[in-house]
C-alpha cells in the first residue's frame, strides 16, 4: 500500500486502537480480532494493533480486516518501546502490517540506530511508518528523516512533553502548521466524540482512538464513577 492509497482509505477518518495489556482480561490475539471486526462493522477507517500483543495479533488482525492495519509491538515499558528497533520494525511489517508505528521521540533507540534507519528499511521493505511523536520538534525532525506519517501518541508519556489529563489538541494544530507536507495523525487520550471532531477541525488527518472503544473495563468505570457504589 502506498501513501496516497492509504490517506484516501483514512482520511477525515477513525482508526481504532485494538490492544490490551498483559493482565487485562481481553489479553488474547482472538480477541483482539474479533475486538477489530467489530471496529471496523462500526465505522472505523483502519485498525491499530500489536503491543504486548506483539506479531501475532498483528498477523491474526491483518488477516481479518480489509481496512489497513497499522502495527507495531512492545518490548518493555519505559524509554523508546513502541517498535524500538530496526529489527522489530521489519518483522512488524512482515506480519502483515500496512503502516509500521514506531517511538520517534529524540531518547535513544535499544538498537543504537536512528529514527532514520527505520524509516529506510521500512521504506525498502515496501511499508509505510508512523512516527509516534511527543513535541512539535520530534514531528519535525520525524518528517525530515521521511516519515510518512506523523502521530500525537506521546504527547504526555516523556517527561519534556505537555502534562495533559485530555488530547493533545494544540500539538495537532502545531504539527498540522509546521509539517503540511505530512498527514499528521491524532492519538492520545481522545476519550469522546467531540474530541476526534475538535482533533479533525485543528487539522489532523485522522484520528485515533483504542480505550474509550476498546476496554470495556475502561468504559464501564466512566459510568460506575457516577453512582452511589
Amino acid at each position: 500500500m502506498n501513501l496516497t492509497d492509504l490517506m484516501t482509505a483514512i482520511r477525515g477518518g477513525l482508526v481504532v486502537s485494538c490492544q490490551a495489556g498483559p493482565a487485562h482480561p481481553l489479553r488474547d490475539t482472538a480477541t483482539i480480532r474479533r475486538l477489530a471486526e467489530a471496529a471496523v462493522l462500526g465505522g472505523a477507517t483502519a485498525v491499530r494493533c500489536g503491543g504486548v500483543g506483539g506479531l501475532a495479533d498483528v498477523r491474526a488482525v491483518a488477516d481479518a480486516v480489509t481496512v489497513p492495519v497499522i502495527g507495531l509491538t512492545k518490548r518493555g515499558d519505559s524509554g523508546v518501546f513502541i517498535t524500538p528497533t530496526v529489527a522489530d520494525a521489519l518483522e512488524v511489517l512482515a506480519a502483515g502490517a500496512d503502516v509500521v508505528a514506531t517511538d520517534a521521540t529524540a531518547r535513544p533507540r535499544p538498537d543504537g540506530a536512528s529514527l532514520r534507519d527505520t524509516v529506510r528499511a521500512v521504506h525498502g521493505a515496501g511499508g509505510l511508518v508512523m512516527a509516534d511523536v511527543s513535541t512539535v520538534d520530534e514531528g519535525i525532525a520525524a518528517a525530515a528523516c521521511g516519515a510518512d506519517l506523523i502521530a500525537t501518541t506521546l504527547s504526555g508519556y516523556t517527561p519534556h512533553s505537555r502534562q495533559l489529563t485530555g488530547p493533545d489538541l494544540a500539538l495537532v494544530r502545531e504539527l498540522a502548521a509546521e509539517v503540511p507536507s505530512v498527514p499528521v495523525v491524532a492519538e492520545g487520550r481522545y476519550h469522546r466524540p467531540e474530541h476526534v471532531r475538535q482533533a479533525l477541525d485543528a487539522g489532523a488527518a485522522a484520528v485515533v482512538v483504542g480505550t474509550a472503544i476498546t476496554d470495556p473495563a475502561w468504559i464501564t468505570s466512566r459510568f460506575a464513577e457516577v453512582t452511589d457504589r
